[in-house]
């Protein structure tokens, strides 16, 4: 979403939306509309600038995605 560049599904970290919060999906098991990210701050960033996620999930206005960076931040190397 933030890069726009194709990786295998493996590659990629799934968020859905849970109460208004993009949340990090590590399993992929969690119910609801799923995007995919690469799991890099760069990725994340350019898709917050983007505002590429309410547009995956479709919803109305802003997404809280704090908890998505907070993953990302403890992930990447």
């Amino acid at each position: 979403m933030g890069c726009r560049k194709r990786a295998a599904k493996g590659d990629l970290l799934r968020t859905v939306v849970a109460e208004g919060e993009c949340v990090p999906d590590q399993r992929g098991t969690l119910p609801g509309r799923g995007a995919y990210v690469h799991p890099t701050l760069i990725c994340h960033d350019l898709a917050v600038r983007r505002r590429a996620f309410p547009r995956a999930f479709r919803v109305q206005g802003p997404l809280d995605t704090t908890a998505l960076r907070q993953y990302v931040e403890q992930v990447t190397p």
